[in-house]
């Protein structure tokens, strides 16, 4: 089986900017803001490279065995990527949220 195609929606693309945004907001000292960025950019590399390779391994979301969701994490707690494989070589990554966060945005 080949690599995947991670795509984010805009819907996720949002996401991630209420979620660094969220961050920014909490941030006091450089290093503060500096792990700010870090934070994002470890959540999109471990979709990249997970959901590139193996979209399949990972826990169901309801009864589409297609809708699939990706915790991911990161310091004390983490992150939930909510995806959808479409075909044999797309992942569509439909929301992000932090994993304290009640639901889906």
């Amino acid at each position: 089986m080949g690599a995947f195609n991670v795509r984010y929606t805009a819907a996720a693309r949002d996401d991630l900017l209420r979620l660094f945004d969220f961050l920014l907001e909490r941030a006091q000292t450089i290093e503060e803001f500096d792990a700010a960025q870090d934070a994002i950019d470890a959540l999109r590399t471990a979709v990249q490279c997970h959901l590139s390779r193996s979209p399949f391994i990972y826990r169901k979301a309801g009864n589409n065995p297609f809708l699939r969701e990706l915790i991911i994490p990161l310091g004390h707690s983490g992150y939930v990527a909510l995806y959808e494989i479409e075909g044999s070589d797309t992942v569509n990554i439909l929301a992000v949220r932090h994993q304290l966060e009640d639901d889906y945005h």
